[in-house]
C-alpha cells in the first residue's frame, strides 16, 4: 500500500512539473530513428516517442525527404505527448525548453526564398574525396568528405546547376531549428562539423575563410561563404523561440503552445558527449550507432594533419578529435534479423532484446576463439574514408579452414564493427600520444550488459566505462543541453558533474590481455584482407534491379 502510495505521489509530483513547465525536451534525428525524449529537472525521462526511418539512394546520392523529416517529426513528438497524458493525465501544453539534434554533416542548400535546390545529401556520402582533398591540403587541416564545406566546394567543382543559386546551407538539425524559431544558428558542435571552428573564439576560422574565398571558382560565385553558413552558438545560449508557425509544425493539433526558448540544435557528436559526460578535456566517449565515432577532447590541436581524424568541437567549443566510421550496426542488425527470421520459421519467434541478447552473449561465451577463428566480415554497407573505400559492399567471408561457430561468427560481427573507427583511434592515441583519462560508451549496442564494452576494451585496449544513461541515447542528451539554458551561468563540465551525473551508476570494463591480443590478429587480417572490398565494389552492383 505504501508503495503504491509512493507511486500515486510520484505521478502527482511529474503531473505539476508538467503543468508548471519545469521540463525539456529533446529530439534527435539519428539515421535509422527519430527519438523525442522528455525529462523533469531531475534529468529523469518522463516519456520518449520515435520513429524509424532510413536512407534512400536518390540519383545515387543517400537522402531523406523533407516529407519523411516532417512526418518523422511530428509522429515521433506525437508518440511523446500521447505517453504524457496517459501516464499522468496532462496534455502537453508547454514544455520549458526544446532542443533538436541530429545526425551531423551533410549538405541542405536553399535558395533566397527558403526552397530546397537538391535533394538533402547525408554524412553518408563520399562523392566529395576531390573536395576533401583540395580542401584538406589549402587548409593544412582535415575537412572529411562528409563535411558541408565539403559538399558545397564538390558542387562547385561540379558546375553544379544549383549553386548559384545558394542563399543557406545548413546541418538537418539546423534545418529544423530554423522552420520552427525563424533563426539560421546552429550549435557550435554541429557548425564545427560544417566548417572549421577557431576554439578561442567560438566562430568560422577567419584564415580558412579567406582561403577558401580566394579560389578562382568560388570567387567567381555569386555569394560570399559567411553569407551562407549558419551562426555558430555555445551551449547555453538561448537560440530563438517557437513561433506560431513552428507550434503547428511540431504539433499539428494545436495543443502545444508557441513562446518556448530553444536551445542551439546540436549534432550526435555533442549530444553524445553530454550524455556520458565527456566534454571535459582528457575525456572522450564512443557514440555508436547506424555510424560510429570515438571522440577524445584535446588539451591542444594535433601536430599534424592526420586524414583519419576530424577536429570538431564540444557543444562548450573545445576542440576534440574525432574519429568517425560510416558504417557500424546495418550490416550486424541484418545479421540478427536473419536469425530472428529462422527463429520465427522454427515457430518460436524471439523478442528483439532477447535474440540480440543471446546472440551477443554467444560472442564472449566459453570456447570461442579469441581472434574470431578465422571468420572475418566487412561492415561496409556505404563508402568508408577510414577504409578507403568509395562505396560499401558488407561481405562475410573465411578460409576453408576457419573455426566456423555461432560465437566465432558473433565475434567477428562485433570486432568487425569496431575495426573502422579503430583506424583513426590508433592514430590519435599511438600517432599523436593524446591522452585519455576515461572513455564511456554510448548507445543502444551496450544496453546487453558487458559484451561490447568487453569488445571495446580489447579495440581500444582501455578501460570502457558505461554509465546507466547510455541507452538513453542523443535525444536525452539534447534534453539536457534545453535545460542547460537554465544553469548556463556554470561551465557545461561542471554543471553535468555537478547536476546531471552526481549519482549516477556505472560498470567499467577493463581490457582483458588475451582479448586486446585476439583483436590485434583480427584487425591485422582485417587490413590484409580490404582488397576484397575493393573487387567487390567493381565487380558487384550498388543497386538491385
Amino acid at each position: 500500500m505504501a508503495q503504491e502510495q509512493e507511486l500515486d505521489d510520484q505521478v502527482a509530483l511529474t503531473a505539476e512539473k508538467i503543468r508548471a513547465g519545469k521540463t525539456s525536451l529533446g529530439i534527435e534525428f539519428g539515421s535509422t530513428r527519430i527519438k523525442a525524449v522528455l525529462i523533469d529537472d531531475t534529468y529523469r525521462t518522463i516519456a520518449a516517442g520515435d520513429y524509424g526511418w532510413a536512407s534512400h539512394l536518390e540519383d545515387g546520392l543517400w537522402s531523406y525527404t523533407q516529407e519523411e523529416i516532417w512526418k518523422g517529426l511530428q509522429t515521433a513528438y506525437a508518440a511523446m505527448a500521447q505517453n504524457v497524458e496517459a501516464a499522468y493525465g496532462e496534455k502537453l501544453i508547454r514544455v520549458g525548453h526544446i532542443g533538436f539534434s541530429a545526425m551531423m554533416h551533410g549538405y541542405l542548400a536553399f535558395d533566397k526564398n527558403g526552397e530546397l535546390l537538391v535533394p538533402f545529401r547525408t554524412w553518408q556520402n563520399t562523392n566529395t574525396s576531390e573536395a576533401h582533398e583540395k580542401l584538406s591540403e589549402l587548409f593544412q587541416y582535415n575537412i572529411p568528405e562528409r563535411w558541408s564545406i565539403a559538399h558545397l566546394y564538390q558542387a562547385v567543382l561540379n558546375k553544379e546547376e544549383h549553386i548559384g543559386k545558394v542563399d543557406y546551407v545548413t546541418t538537418l538539425a539546423g534545418y529544423v531549428h530554423w522552420k520552427l524559431t525563424g533563426k539560421k544558428v546552429l550549435g557550435i558542435g554541429d557548425a564545427s562539423g560544417m566548417f572549421p571552428i577557431d576554439p578561442i573564439t567560438h566562430a568560422y576560422e577567419t584564415e580558412f575563410i579567406e582561403k577558401f574565398s580566394a579560389l578562382p571558382e568560388v570567387a567567381a560565385q555569386p555569394w560570399k561563404l559567411t553569407d551562407l553558413l549558419p551562426e555558430p552558438l555555445v551551449a547555453g545560449t538561448p537560440a530563438g523561440t517557437l513561433t506560431a508557425e513552428g507550434a503547428k509544425l511540431l504539433d499539428p493539433t494545436g495543443t502545444l503552445q508557441p513562446g518556448i526558448v530553444l536551445a542551439p540544435p546540436e549534432g550526435d557528436a555533442g549530444t553524445g558527449m553530454v550524455a556520458t559526460n565527456s566534454v571535459r578535456v582528457r575525456t572522450g566517449n564512443v557514440s555508436a550507432g547506424t555510424s560510429i565515432f570515438a571522440m577524445v577532447v584535446l588539451e591542444h590541436k594535433l601536430k599534424a594533419l592526420h586524414p583519419e581524424v576530424d577536429l570538431v568541437t564540444t557543444p562548450a567549443g573545445d576542440l576534440a578529435g574525432m574519429s568517425h566510421a560510416n558504417n557500424f550496426t546495418s550490416d550486424l542488425n541484418a545479421w540478427v534479423g536473419l536469425f530472428g527470421q529462422f527463429a520465427a520459421a522454427l515457430g518460436t519467434p524471439v523478442d528483439t532484446g532477447s535474440l540480440y541478447g543471446t546472440l551477443f552473449r554467444a560472442a564472449i561465451a566459453d570456447g570461442v576463439d579469441v581472434n574470431c577463428g578465422g571468420l572475418i566480415n566487412y561492415p561496409f554497407r556505404s563508402g568508408e574514408f577510414l577504409a578507403g573505400l568509395s562505396e560499401g559492399r558488407p561481405l562475410f567471408v573465411r578460409g576453408p579452414e576457419a573455426r566456423m561457430s555461432l560465437g566465432n561468427f558473433m565475434r567477428a560481427q562485433l570486432f568487425s564493427a569496431f575495426s573502422p573507427v579503430k583506424i583513426g583511434m590508433d592514430v590519435m592515441t599511438k600517432d599523436e600520444g593524446v591522452a585519455v583519462d576515461s572513455l564511456v560508451g554510448h548507445g543502444g549496442i551496450f544496453t546487453t550488459p558487458k559484451v561490447a564494452q568487453k569488445i571495446l576494451a580489447a579495440a581500444f585496449d582501455t578501460p570502457i566505462k558505461v554509465m546507466s544513461t547510455a541507452a538513453e541515447g542523443g535525444a536525452w542528451g539534447m534534453a539536457v543541453l534545453a535545460d542547460y539554458l537554465w544553469h548556463a551561468d556554470q561551465p557545461l563540465d561542471e554543471f553535468l558533474d555537478a547536476r546531471v551525473f552526481a549519482d549516477a551508476a556505472s560498470t567499467t570494463e577493463n581490457p582483458d590481455e588475451n582479448d586486446v591480443a585476439g583483436f590485434e590478429e583480427f584487425f591485422d587480417r582485417f587490413r590484409k584482407g580490404l582488397a576484397i572490398e575493393h573487387t567487390a565494389i567493381a565487380n558487384i552492383p550498388l543497386e538491385t534491379k
